[in-house]
């Protein structure tokens, strides 16, 4: 009796971060073939994706390469030149999130300007091309400190200023200079904290919203993240989750949408950043979440039946294992200390070598009582980064 069942279809994934690394692991669950653009051999998902090719996602003949055979590609970051995807597509590659969705991703100005377009409530801003540009965007608001961004390019930290007055604006407008890309002005929020609201969206429009978490970052890098953000007033939770839906929806974004949020000392949430992949705030979902985000993405760009976000847990804190100063002698090595202390403890390397502030992994800590999650999870990672010695054991 012949078969009828459709062929299982190949992913193509570029980029061969540790993002691409876990996605792999639900892609063997579900069966789904996964083929990789690695920028370099052996690098973190290269290092558990069989199908793989090393280019530069910057050259279209390496982008083609690589999707042949492939209806669907996705990615482990946002740098693939827009005009690339609009050719992929051209040539009957579904590019999710396609090029239209990403573009808001990619350039801070665009998004902006969509934003606001939208109604979406946002820091105040504007492009400006000099440094007395910068001191009028600052006389038409509050004043110094103005925040500053290289509209394409920047991540983690990289790419922002925080500026004084206007003839402190040198870096940032060199830096664009030499970038070839503009420069964003914002009004320096007063916040009290940062959130980070995710969605999931498929092509047919299904979505699934993830709760509202609380981050820390430490010099622009994600550093910690609670789930779902303590004390935040439920109203103001479903509000930012619904600032999140209906950007997914507005843009027509698929795959995972992570909207970073500033929750203001007056009680309202702002848009800060957006992110079209999984993402760092999303990490804590592989271990508390009964889907997790990296396979939501994979189910949402294949456009099957979106899996439940909700919480296994009361309360789950991830904290990221960067490289430190005194770092074990290797991450392998941390895992004794770190699992007879705590046998509930997950742990997620990537793969990379140890380099001072370079995340090199995570860890996941679960459980009813915040304090005993946060404890725990802060201990491993700071064991990883070789900031605890033997006395702690």
């Amino acid at each position: 009796m012949p078969d009828d069942s459709p062929a299982v279809p190949t992913l193509a994934v570029i980029g061969g971060g540790q993002l691409a690394r876990m996605m792999a692991q639900p892609a063997i669950a579900l069966g789904l073939p996964l083929r990789l653009l690695a920028e370099a051999p052996g690098v973190s998902a290269a290092q558990v994706v069989v199908d793989q090719q090393v280019g530069d996602h910057r050259d279209l003949e390496a982008l083609r390469r690589v999707t042949e055979g492939c209806t669907v590609v996705t990615f482990d970051h946002e740098h693939v030149p827009t005009e690339h995807l609009e050719a992929l597509e051209a040539a009957g590659i579904a590019c999710r999130p396609g090029p239209g969705a990403l573009v808001h991703a990619q350039d801070k100005a665009v998004m902006r300007a969509r934003l606001g377009a939208l109604g979406v409530p946002c820091p105040r801003n504007r492009v400006v091309a000099d440094a007395d540009e910068v001191a009028a965007f600052a006389a038409d608001g509050d004043g110094f400190p103005v925040v500053l961004k290289t509209t394409r390019g920047g991540y983690d930290g990289k790419g922002v200023w925080v500026v004084e007055d206007g003839e402190d604006s040198a870096a940032a407008f060199a830096a664009a200079a030499e970038a070839g890309v503009q420069v964003l002005a914002e009004e320096k929020v007063d916040f009290r904290r940062e959130l980070s609201a995710l969605v999931a969206r498929s092509p047919s429009g299904q979505a699934a919203a993830y709760p509202v978490v609380a981050s820390t970052q430490r010099d622009g890098i994600c550093h910690e993240v609670v789930a779902p953000a303590p004390d935040l007033d439920p109203d103001l939770a479903t509000e930012a989750q619904q600032v999140a839906l209906r950007i997914a929806g507005e843009l027509d974004v698929t795959g995972i949408l992570a909207v970073e949020l500033f929750e203001t000392r007056d009680g309202r949430v702002l848009v800060n950043e957006l992110a079209m992949r999984p993402h760092n705030t999303g990490h804590w979902s592989q271990d508390g979440a009964v889907t997790s985000q990296f396979e939501n993405h994979l189910r949402a760009v294949m456009d099957l039946p979106l899996g439940s976000p909700a919480p296994r847990a009361r309360w789950t804190v991830m904290v990221n294992i960067l490289g430190g100063e005194r770092p074990v002698s290797s991450l392998y090595a941390g895992f004794p200390h770190a699992f007879a202390r705590d046998p509930h403890l997950r742990v997620h390397l990537y793969g990379k070598d140890v380099r001072p502030g370079r995340k090199v992994g995570h860890v996941n800590a679960y459980g009813d009582d915040l304090d005993d999650v946060l404890e725990r999870a802060r201990h491993a990672a700071a064991w990883f980064r070789g900031d605890l010695g033997e006395e702690s054991e």
